[in-house]
C-alpha cells in the first residue's frame, strides 16, 4: 500500500495551474474528464515525485457545491532553500500569506516554516532546513 497523490477542489482550474505550476514549480503529468463534467489535472513535483491532483467541478455536477476553504484537507506541503523567498513568488502569482514565516528547533537543525494561502484558499506550508553550525574540534 502506498499513497498514490493528494487531490484538491479547486474553483477556477488555469489559475490554479498557474499558481502550482509556475509558483511551485509542479509539472503537468495527465489530465483528464470525469463522467460527471469535471476536470482532473494531475501535477508531478520533479524531485521529490510526489504527485497533486487538481479537480475542478462545473456547474450542475453532484460535486460542485459551495466551496468552503479547506473542506477536511488541513494542508499540503513543500520543502524549499528560501521560505521568504517562495513566499514571495507564490503571491505573485494569487496566494495569500496565511502565517508569516518561524523559525522552528528541531533534532537535526531548525526550521523556517510559512504557510500560504492558495488561490481558493488551501493551505500550502513551504519549509526549509536550516542546519545547525558545526563544532569546531
Amino acid at each position: 500500500m502506498g499513497l498514490e497523490y493528494v487531490g484538491i477542489r479547486v474553483t477556477d482550474l488555469e489559475r490554479s495551474l498557474r499558481f502550482y505550476t509556475r509558483g511551485l514549480g509542479l509539472k503537468e503529468a495527465s489530465r483528464g474528464k470525469m463522467s460527471h463534467g469535471g476536470v482532473f489535472v494531475s501535477l508531478v513535483d520533479p524531485t521529490s515525485k510526489q504527485h497533486l491532483e487538481l479537480n475542478w467541478y462545473p456547474p450542475g455536477s453532484p460535486y460542485d457545491t459551495p466551496f468552503r476553504a479547506g473542506e477536511g484537507l488541513d494542508h499540503v506541503g513543500f520543502s524549499t532553500r528560501d521560505v521568504p523567498r517562495l513566499i514571495r513568488r507564490l503571491v505573485r502569482w494569487g496566494g495569500r500569506v496565511a502565517v508569516k514565516p518561524w523559525r522552528e528547533p528541531g533534532r537535526r537543525g531548525d526550521y523556517r516554516i510559512g504557510f500560504v494561502e492558495d488561490p481558493d484558499g488551501n493551505w500550502v506550508e513551504v519549509m526549509e532546513t536550516i542546519p545547525r553550525p558545526r563544532r569546531a574540534r
